[in-house]
């Protein structure tokens, strides 16, 4: 069989993308609504504890939270599984010849999908918080765009080092929370932003991107910075991750 490019695989990379969205709620019985209901439960539970905590009394408080709760999912969920999808699909990459960059980009494009059901419950909370929607809501698809590419740069990265390395799952669960208190996801960035520790937030591409998503909502001008910083992210992991990638996809069979 000739070797063909990605772009003539795209009937299987659309199964598996719907295999993946199936597996993922294979045993659930509430299936696609749980990526309703999960954030919901979550957004209340964080608003509850971090709003006494921080006396926060703002009535658009929740959306800020569900907004930076909903992005840092994407991210979380995207390079978890995009980390492992070599390694889940070894028996194929065995068996036939198939391009193995369509796993990751698979593993990314059904994370992505179901990020997109799940921003549907911003609906809800938006009209809970009163919040009347504007033009600056169009700022929210480069948001979310800038998140999923350098979302895929990180993962394929860690998916090459992950056929080599096991230990890249457990180090980046802990590398995830360190992510997860340094994006401003459930307290206000000024402080730090104020502070000699403002890199922290600076140089963290979902939090720029979180930011920009926020922007949108609450009707702020576009931040050209946020936007540059995630988009330097995603150019650096990506180009990184291709050039990782090429250079070693051909010893994955002896590793996996």
């Amino acid at each position: 069989m000739n070797k063909k490019s990605l772009a003539s695989y795209k009937f299987l990379l659309t199964e598996l993308v719907k295999k993946g969205i199936k597996l993922k709620y294979r045993r659930s019985y509430l299936g696609i609504l749980w990526s309703l209901i999960e954030p919901l439960l979550t957004t209340t539970v964080l608003v509850i504890v971090f709003g006494t905590l921080f006396k926060n009394k703002n009535p658009n408080y929740p959306m800020y939270v569900i907004i930076g709760r909903l992005m840092y999912s994407f991210f979380s969920a995207g390079t978890n599984a995009t980390m492992t999808s070599f390694k889940h699909n070894a028996g194929m990459m065995k068996k036939v010849y198939i391009p193995k960059l369509i796993y990751p980009v698979s593993t990314i494009i059904y994370n992505y999908v179901i990020t997109g059901i799940s921003l549907l419950v911003l609906i809800p909370v938006d009209i809970y918080c009163g919040i009347i929607p504007t033009w600056h809501l169009l700022q929210f698809i480069p948001a979310i765009l800038l998140t999923l590419f350098f979302t895929f740069g990180i993962g394929l990265i860690l998916a090459c080092l992950n056929v080599f390395f096991d230990d890249i799952v457990y180090l980046w669960s802990v590398a995830l929370l360190l992510i997860m208190y340094m994006s401003a996801i459930f307290y206000y960035p000024e402080a730090i932003l104020e502070s000699k520790y403002s890199f922290i937030l600076k140089v963290n591409p979902l939090f720029s991107t979180i930011q920009l998503g926020r922007d949108a909502f609450f009707a702020q001008a576009f931040n050209i910075k946020y936007c540059l910083t995630a988009l330097i992210w995603g150019i650096g992991t990506n180009t990184a991750g291709l050039l990782f990638f090429k250079a070693n996809k051909d010893k994955f069979i002896l590793h996996l």
